[in-house]
């Protein structure tokens, strides 16, 4: 029997070896990946409100109560909302308790009922004629279902009631009503 010495055997394996290593190819593994994709954002229009009448009782009696309703379109107060078409907004009123003298000397109470408030998106409404898709005596307090009309327009249309005392002082009494719109992202 014929023994190599082990130095040659040891040879022998590393040069199998390389000759396998040289004829198997080498593939590479890939272990990861890129991909790019986007952030998109569309900015819709400006919303707006504007306030074009005033609500207006006329003239008062002392110690008779006097109901302006949202239907007129001489006296109610009338404000006016553009955005855009079609989209849900909140609409949240500011409303005042009393009416006041300039000076402050005096002030008068004025209230506003549950069905206050008229809420119509279609283009051209009135308070008489509030069109399609009017909310009709809404609670000016909690307003809903308010959703600007397909030309991007609304209308918000509101009455009330002032109560003067039985020695109401004689002058022009006034009192901001705030109106404050907003998207709601829906």
């Amino acid at each position: 029997m014929n023994k190599s010495p082990l130095w040659l055997r040891w040879l022998a394996t590393v040069a199998a070896l390389t000759a396998l290593v040289a004829v198997v190819p080498l593939t590479s593994a890939q272990s990861q990946d890129v991909a790019v994709g986007q952030a998109t954002a569309t900015v819709l229009a400006v919303l707006s409100v504007t306030a074009t009448q005033s609500l207006n009782f006329g003239n008062v009696y002392q110690g008779v109560a006097k109901t302006q309703d949202e239907t007129s379109d001489a006296n109610s107060a009338i404000f006016g909302i553009t955005g855009q078409a079609s989209a849900d907004i909140s609409c949240f009123f500011q409303l005042p308790d009393y009416v006041a003298l300039a000076d402050g000397s005096d002030r008068m109470v004025i209230t506003f009922s549950t069905t206050d408030a008229t809420f119509a998106p279609a283009a051209g409404a009135t308070p008489a004629t509030p069109g399609v898709g009017a909310t009709l005596n809404t609670n000016p307090r909690n307003l809903t279902g308010t959703t600007l009309g397909a030309a991007g327009g609304a209308q918000l249309f509101l009455g009330g009631k002032v109560i003067p005392s039985v020695n109401q002082a004689a002058g022009a009494y006034s009192a901001d009503i705030v109106l404050t719109v907003a998207y709601t992202g829906t």
